[in-house]
Order: C-alpha cells, then structure tokens, then sequence
C-alpha cells in the first residue's frame, strides 16, 4: 500500500538513557522519510548522549557507551535534522507520549525550536489501542467467539465476573502449550506461573512507586543469593530519587519518608515505605 501524502512523513524511533522526558537523552535515532511520490529515505544515527548509559538500557537496548563514545552530540547534528524535518509529518509508535516530546526538548536544549505545533502526529499505538479494543466485551468476543452483549448484561459485576471466568479459560486453552508452537505465545494451567507473567514489573506497592531490582556491589554488578539468583531490592520510581534504593534514600534523606507520609500517596504506598523503614531499623539494631 502506498500512502496518501500531500507532504513528507517522518516515520522515526527513539533509544534513548531512560524515560524522564526532563532529564533523558537520546542514544540513537532512527527514520525513514517518505516522500508523496513513494520515494523513501532511511537515516541511522548513534548520539553521544554526554552521560553514561544505564546498564539496565544497555541491556534491553544492546547500545553501549563504546558505541556512543565517537558519535556526534545531538546539538551536532541538531540543525541536520530540523532542516530534514522541516515541512513533514511524523508517524511513530507511542511517540505522541514519548518521543515527540523528547525530541522536542532535545531540539530546544540545541537552542531550535523546532515547531511540531504545524506537523500532523500519527501514532500507531494510539490506533491499535483504538482500533483494537482491550476491554472485556472485546476479550469475550476474541476468546469465546460471542458476542458480550448476546450472553450477559453490560456492567453488571456478576455477569462480568462470569465473563471474565470465560475469558480464563479460554485463554489457558488458546495459549496452551500444545496449541501454540511460539514458547512466548504459551501459557501453563498453573497459578504460579500465571501470577509470575502478569507481575512482571515486579512492583513493591500496587501504584508502582517503588520496584523490585538487583542489588548491586560497589563494582556496579548484581549481588547474587547463595542459589546464583540476583538479590532483589526496592527502588524509588518516580521522582527525584527514581532508580536510587530506597534504602540509600533513607539514610541520605530522613526528611523524604516523612514527606511522602504526609502527602497524597496511596496508604497501600504509605503502608509498604513504612514496612521497608521497620525492616531497616531492626537490621541497624540487630
């Protein structure tokens, strides 16, 4: 299919050291530029980010500061782009929440001010969540093959209930593991399991404020349990103390348990801080 273009579309990805639009810079950047009479232009380039990269981004990312170390700054290449930007559109995935506005406070940290205000945003995640639906009636259609509305009644909590029992097992049946040769697109009958793949954020308190990660030495590398698993501890997840151990952050700054005490986080959050300062202060007298 060739697209409807009356100007360039911009079709581009960001990896960047992490999610703080603020604070985060972008390690490499990714676009074709499709013109309205189908030619294509495909651009790759490295960013020398100024900063190291979290190991944690290296990881998923398989970018490495030895890759980055010779690569121009993004304010080096910053009038490039915005000249190859200029008069297009732009299409990404998530990028009306994300890389748009990074790229956007990139450009304004280069001293341009680029104007996106112009540029028609397109963005396929916004269409797949639109497009297809997540909601139970749309899971009771997709697993069961009916129809919500032809079963049971619209938001009442014991026809959803049994709804969602069917929506179950029809995923356990769909997704078991002699039906789907994929390992990836398997799921066991196991409750184990099933807990273990819908946690995966691993979060210390229902909000997500705080999660689970390794434990890592003075050498920067995971402490790992006599088993060889890595040893687990709680980080902030938000704020200015994001990706610092809460315990760190106790020692360094008493005052910041105090103040999420007495601000408007959940008491579950509240309850969970509370836990890890106890477990903290008999370890100290112990």
């Amino acid at each position: 299919m060739k697209l409807n273009l009356k100007k360039p579309l911009i079709v581009f990805d960001l990896e960047t050291t992490g999610l703080d639009i603020a604070k985060e810079s972008i390690i490499q950047i990714s676009y074709i530029k499709v013109m309205p009479d189908g030619e294509e232009k495909r651009v790759n380039q490295f960013v020398y980010p100024g900063k190291p990269i979290p190991e944690l981004v290296q990881e998923l990312t398989h970018i490495t500061d030895e890759m980055v170390k010779d690569a121009p700054t993004f304010k080096e290449i910053a009038s490039s782009l915005a000249e190859d930007f200029r008069g297009c559109d732009f299409a990404g995935y998530n990028s009306n929440g994300y890389d748009i506005p990074l790229l956007a406070e990139e450009f304004l940290r280069a001293g341009i001010a680029f104007d996106f205000s112009s540029c028609r945003m397109i963005d396929a995640c916004v269409i797949f969540k639109q497009m297809e639906r997540r909601n139970l009636a749309a899971a009771y259609k997709f697993y069961c093959g009916r129809k919500m509305e032809d079963d049971f009644q619209a938001h009442r909590s014991d026809e959803d209930t049994e709804a969602t029992y069917r929506v179950l097992m029809g995923q356990l049946d769909m997704y078991a593991p002699g039906k789907q040769e994929e390992e990836e697109r398997q799921l066991e009958n196991d409750m184990d399991k099933l807990h273990e793949f819908c946690n995966q954020r691993k979060n210390v308190d229902f909000a997500g404020r705080m999660v689970y990660g390794p434990l890592k030495g003075p050498d920067g590398n995971p402490l790992l349990n006599p088993d060889g698993t890595e040893r687990q501890t709680e980080y902030f997840n938000f704020g200015k103390y994001k990706g610092w151990t809460v315990v760190d952050v106790l020692n360094r700054d008493p005052g910041y348990f105090s103040w999420m005490l007495n601000s408007d986080f959940s008491l579950e959050t509240k309850q969970a801080l509370t836990r890890i300062r106890l477990r903290q202060a008999h370890m100290l007298k112990g």
